[in-house]
């Protein structure tokens, strides 16, 4: 089996698709040997991206990126097409809600989630634009498509009218990097990053369906109401759509206990996921919610959402808080932050959790659905 896994994400620094996307390909690559699995982009993959591909030592992992200039420019109308018709590819895989409209039969796309549908006030307007033309499309030119949660699946069915039969879930997973290390590895990060001892982290890009604003108005409350001082650490690019959480941190006076890090190598992430005190991301709304799960697997305490997404993801190895509730998100906070044993149960529940998810599972259950879609045809 010859399998075409769309490189796009790995064009410029990876987030959460761009990681999906890696692991999921060298996880392949892996657990089946005698396939093989190429990374395609018009767009050269980035220096790091294309390091870590070398660096995998895969015989059947390889990226390809066609150089002609009309490739690039019209990519899935007629770059790609012309690729996979002139390749022996068995089968494309649309890593982020992409794939060519001509190969339907041999074509799975993975839909992350339908943010951009459901909640179109938290995005740019050319992209909901784009992605109310383009996502009933590749629904329909998909064979199958591939949901990281159930609750996704179900909201693709709802909302995209596909019939459930055509989704598998295939969970996503921390990253190998992310385990705990000692306190005494992270001393040299937090120092390079003017990071305190004692501090709360959030971990995602910083735009409004993270939820930020709930999250500086929680800790204003504490700063208020009782004696503790914690610093907050925000690791993530900025990313639109900011100006409410600007004013907030303008005005309200906690703008000197938030420490904006801006995106952050895995090992400074690690280290700052092994020492934080306490890890919250009270995002509005996911797909999976994979920076809990990592903040788990290196021991870190986590508080996150009440939403089905990452309740699906965390189970009971969290404290769970309805997004936008400042007084319950503050007060679990200081609850945790207080409580040394609240906190090494959180951390101990976290690590038995996280271990429950990994990457060759996914390409496992990734590898049905290929080749249950190929016995088919």
């Amino acid at each position: 089996m010859r399998v075409a896994l769309d490189g796009f994400p790995l064009s410029s620094p990876k987030t959460g698709i761009g990681h999906y996307t890696f692991e999921l390909a060298r996880s392949l690559a892996q657990l089946a040997p005698g396939d093989r699995f190429d990374l395609i982009s018009p767009i050269p993959f980035t220096a790091a991206a294309a390091s870590e591909i070398e660096q995998a030592s895969l015989p059947n992992l390889g990226f390809f990126n066609p150089r002609a200039t009309s490739f690039r420019r019209h990519w899935w109308a007629v770059g790609l097409p012309l690729y996979l018709r002139q390749s022996p590819v068995d089968l494309f895989h649309g890593t982020n809600y992409e794939v060519p409209l001509w190969n339907r039969s041999h074509n799975v796309v993975t839909i992350h989630d339908l943010s951009i549908l459901l909640h179109p006030e938290h995005h740019e307007r050319h992209l909901v634009r784009r992605a109310r033309r383009r996502l009933p499309l590749m629904v329909r030119s998909a064979a199958m498509i591939i949901a990281v949660t159930e609750s996704i699946k179900r909201e693709i069915v709802e909302h995209l009218g596909v019939k459930p039969e055509r989704v598998a879930v295939t969970p996503e997973a921390p990253r190998r990097t992310f385990h705990r290390i000692p306190i005494t590895e992270t001393l040299a990060t937090r120092k390079q990053l003017e990071i305190e001892d004692d501090f709360l982290l959030f971990v995602g890009t910083v735009e409004p369906r993270k939820n930020l604003l709930t999250l500086v108005r929680a800790l204003d409350d504490v700063l208020r109401n009782t004696s503790l001082r914690p610093q907050l650490v925000i690791a993530g690019g900025k990313g639109w759509l900011t100006d409410e959480l600007d004013a907030f941190l303008e005005t309200s006076g906690v703008k000197e206990r938030v420490r904006f890090i801006g995106y952050t190598s895995d090992e400074d992430l690690r280290a700052l996921y092994s020492a934080c005190r306490v890890c919250v991301y009270p995002s509005l709304y996911e797909g999976f919610g994979l920076p809990p799960l990592e903040a788990m697997a290196c021991g870190a305490p986590v508080i996150t959402s009440r939403i089905p997404a990452i309740e699906e993801t965390v189970g009971s190895a969290a404290i769970l808080v309805e997004p936008t509730d400042v007084a319950a998100l503050a007060k679990s906070i200081v609850e945790v932050w207080n409580d040394p044993q609240h906190r090494d149960h959180l951390s101990a529940a976290g690590l038995t959790r996280a271990a429950k998810f990994t990457w060759e599972r996914t390409a496992e259950l990734t590898l049905e659905v290929y080749r249950d879609l190929l016995s088919r045809l």
